[in-house]
């Protein structure tokens, strides 16, 4: 039992460690680049439309990950392509790292999954 939660605290240790090795942007940055983020997504990055993902603790990898799709057209959204197209791969990191940073209030899917009332 004593090497189990050893083993665990480990483990918890290692993600929490290479989680923030992997969180290269400047939060503060992020948050002043994020500005224009703010009309939809809001400031603490928990939309309080449906229509709006929630950004807030959302995973830093997935964020920059959706903001390039965006950027070179793999996701096809007009409003979000014009947003990204001016930033660069450290924008797109700083803007992950501070939304991915927040406290999420997200707490179940009901009346954020479209079409659910």
């Amino acid at each position: 039992m004593k090497r189990a939660i050893t083993l665990l605290s480990f483990g918890a240790i290692l993600a929490f460690a290479s989680t923030q090795l992997l969180a290269t942007g400047n939060a503060e940055n992020g948050k002043q680049k994020a500005a224009t983020c703010f009309a939809c997504h809001g400031v603490d990055g928990n939309s309080i439309d449906p229509q709006y993902p929630r950004l807030a603790g959302q995973y830093n990898l997935y964020l920059q990950h959706v903001l390039h799709e965006y950027k070179d057209g793999q996701r096809n959204n007009p409003i979000m392509k014009g947003m990204v197209a001016t930033l660069s791969d450290q924008d797109i990191e700083d803007v992950a790292t501070y939304f991915s940073s927040l406290p999420s209030k997200l707490d179940t899917l009901k009346g954020h999954i479209s079409g659910d009332k």
